[in-house]
């Protein structure tokens, strides 16, 4: 852990100024003491913070919230046991996914908090102090959100150490998951109210309506219903609204739409900057003739028969997100199911998909807020706003649906709204079905794998119990 929290040396990223996509520059090492004086210092550190998310969104998180889920499978014959054991539910202390998304979160909160020690004293002016304050505190809180969502209880870091001596008398024992949602709801609500007035800044960097957003999501995963609607009320009133063509969500060029919140960049062009999907969300054939240059897909993140079903007749979704056949070189084609969502198919390489990943969307605000209606016992105005998405979707409004009713037809509308936008794992854990749902998936498919109550919470990684010999691993593990 020591080392994962070590002051970092980060590579530097601008955005460009006419599309807003992260481009590469020349690589070059920060010395911090000459670094953070100016706006612009503020500006690269920022981007440079926001680039961890790239990876975490395009592999490591996916594996960890839709691959261990119902929603999707292994289809190719050779995987590796990381990717077994996500697929069976069956995870170990060496995961690499795992400790993926633990080292990538934490160094981007090391990377808030870098930025947020540097601000008092700068000569810059106190709007941009402001903006950046509630940019930083934003990246600590959303990352914060995942890794207590996976780990429970967690090492909890607000400060930027100067010196090796620091980080070793600094206590990295685990604190209780309590504590982390305390400072999740903290910085969320200081975040919103710093960049209330800031405007003109791509979806790709935070904003009120983001840190609202998110400060919605977590008052719902506390159990604080009534807290998550009035803040999703206020999510409601600042303009968002649901793109008429679904697909154009998911297809190149959808940067900056009206429904989306927050969203990570990514750039096709081979410069490092594409997404995986292309290639983990298609089939692992040699023949596939979807892509330029015949480039293969690899099989790791495929749509179950379960969730190919699970869409109602007529789901204008369905065809968007889930293709049931694949093309083939000899232009035939092949019974295989796929999946659609970001898929850039205007690249034939390998990790250089160019379509934007979009993490926070107005959907997911009107589904949040007909559930926490619902577990409000509002669950007649609840129908509104589910009913809002199911339109998008060409499908029939419903009512009279009893409390418990409800709680299952918005389980099923979120699993087809989101399916693979890395919400499954989370809404099942949520609201208490993940055992259910999932137990009854692995005894449906014949297969004798289940999900034990100490598996809803991850393995904390081998390689931080060996750093830190005081970091408690989870029970059961």
């Amino acid at each position: 852990m020591k080392k994962t929290i070590a002051i970092f040396t980060v590579l530097i990223l601008s955005l460009s100024s006419c599309n807003d996509f992260l481009e590469l520059e020349p690589e070059y090492v920060v010395s911090e003491t000459g670094f953070y004086k100016t706006a612009k210092d503020f500006d690269t550190g920022l981007i440079g913070a926001y680039s961890g998310l790239q990876d975490l969104h395009s592999l490591s998180l996916l594996y960890i919230t839709e691959l261990t889920t119902d929603n999707a499978e292994i289809q190719w014959s050779s995987p590796t046991t990381a990717e077994s054991e996500c697929d069976e539910m069956n995870m170990t202390l060496a995961n690499s996914f795992v400790g993926e998304v633990w080292s990538d979160s934490f160094t981007a909160i090391s990377r808030a908090n870098t930025i947020l020690s540097k601000l008092d004293g700068v000569d810059i002016s106190e709007a941009l102090k402001s903006q950046y304050r509630g940019e930083a505190l934003f990246l600590r809180a959303y990352n914060y959100f995942n890794l207590v969502r996976l780990f429970g209880d967690l090492p909890l870091i607000t400060v930027s150490f100067k010196s090796p001596k620091e980080i070793a008398d600094f206590d990295m024992g685990r604190k209780p998951a309590s504590e982390i949602y305390n400072l999740i709801v903290s910085d969320l609500t200081a975040s919103a109210g710093f960049l209330k007035d800031v405007s003109g800044l791509s979806k790709s960097r935070a904003s009120e309506g983001a840190a609202s957003t998110l400060l919605g999501k977590v008052y719902l995963t506390m159990g604080e219903h009534q807290l998550a609607a009035s803040v999703l009320e206020d999510v409601m009133g600042m303009g968002y609204t649901l793109e008429d063509d679904y697909a154009a969500l998911f297809s190149p060029g959808n940067d900056e739409l009206g429904e989306s919140i927050f969203e990570v960049k990514y750039m096709s062009g081979n410069v490092g900057e594409g997404n995986r999907f292309s290639s983990v969300f298609f089939p692992a054939l040699f023949n596939l003739g979807m892509f330029p240059g015949n480039m293969q897909g690899n099989g790791r993140i495929n749509p179950t028969s379960d969730v190919a079903s699970a869409y109602e007749t007529g789901d204008a979704r369905r065809p968007v997100s889930i293709a049931d056949s694949v093309r083939l070189l000899d232009g035939t084609y092949g019974d295989y199911l796929a999946g659609l969502k970001f898929v850039d198919f205007t690249t034939g390489i390998l990790g250089d998909g160019g379509v934007n990943y979009t993490s926070l969307r107005y959907a997911d605000v009107l589904l949040m807020y007909a559930e926490a209606l619902n577990e409000l016992s509002r669950t007649d105005d609840a129908h509104e706003y589910l009913n809002m998405v199911r339109e998008r979707a060409d499908l029939d409004a419903l009512a009279g649906l009893s409390k418990a009713d409800f709680s299952l037809a918005l389980e099923r509308e979120r699993r087809v709204e989101f399916f693979n936008e890395g919400h499954r794992w989370f809404d099942l854990l949520r609201t208490g079905r993940l055992q259910t749902v999932m137990n009854a998936h692995f005894a449906a498919k014949g297969q004798s794998f289940t999900v034990e109550n100490y598996e809803l919470l991850m393995p904390i990684p081998q390689r931080e119990l060996d750093i830190d010999v005081n970091l408690a691993q989870n029970d059961g593990y």
